[in-house]
């Protein structure tokens, strides 16, 4: 099936006067017109409109005296807010004001002299009308990143063992997170970051030195070391931590040369 128009026929009372509503304020002109009948057409995209008188024989018997009762004729425009101005303004009778619907439907309503509700509609813009959609969204690099510890990730060390979590080498750009676990009695060697680290205990307590005092910092607890100063950590019972600092921070020990990378932040 192919369908080159629509047309809706409404039956009413008075052909005359809702022919003179549609042309005077929506703009329908007459396409063909008898005694009881008038076809208008606006030329554009809005469906064509029959009026009937009530009676004519065109109906069926048991529908002739019937009316168009129970629908709306809408028609859906742009600038809603300037239409409705317009048409307040030649003084159509506007039954519901501009009002807006939860699922993005905005409108507003007339009713002609013999009882049609006519409507007028604007959609609410949405993502997909609002032009064209910006390549990035598309973009799997954009997408959110779900890293799951693996044991490729692990360092142990003497003192620790450092699960790695987010890493420039796995998706990150910005920061590294990782995990420490230490044994009871276990302490750290003194140290430096060149960047600064945000610990968050989430097991146990660990006791921190740094800038000559020392923190103990317990479960739940979080400690801000600053960058390039000296550090010292011991686990006086067995502890959890999780660690988090820009990805390019490096390490320096007192006494050796250069700086040492941290495999598990990498």
């Amino acid at each position: 099936m192919n369908v080159s128009s629509s047309t809706l026929s409404l039956t009413v009372a008075d052909v005359d006067a809702s022919r003179a509503f549609l042309c005077t304020h929506l703009g329908y002109e007459v396409a063909m017109a008898d005694d009881g009948f008038v076809s208008l057409t606006r030329g554009d995209a809005a469906v064509d409109v029959v009026l009937l008188r009530r009676g004519t024989d065109v109906l069926p018997p048991e529908q002739r005296d019937q009316r168009a009762t129970g629908l709306i004729l809408a028609l859906t425009v742009t600038d809603l807010e300037a239409e409705e101005d317009r048409l307040r303004a030649a003084g159509a009778p506007i039954t519901m004001p501009l009002r807006e619907e939860p699922w993005g439907e905005r409108l507003f309503q007339m009713t002609d002299p013999n009882g049609v509700v006519v409507q007028l509609v604007e959609w609410a813009a949405t993502s997909d009308a609002a032009g064209p959609a910006d390549p990035a969204e598309h973009d799997e690099s954009t997408a959110a990143i779900v890293i799951t510890p693996s044991t490729d990730h692990v360092t142990v060390s003497p003192n620790a063992t450092m699960a790695g979590l987010a890493a420039a080498s796995r998706g990150g750009t910005e920061l590294s997170t990782w995990t420490v676990a230490m044994d009871a009695g276990a302490t750290g060697p003194e140290h430096s970051i060149s960047r600064e680290q945000v610990w968050t205990v989430t097991a146990g307590v660990l006791e921190v030195t740094c800038g000559g005092r020392t923190d103990k910092v317990m479960a739940g607890q979080t400690l801000i070391l600053p960058a390039d100063r000296l550090r010292r950590i011991h686990a006086p019972e067995q502890a959890e931590a999780h660690v988090s600092m820009r990805s390019d921070g490096v390490a320096s020990v007192p006494g050796t040369e250069g700086t040492r990378e941290l495999p598990w932040a990498r």
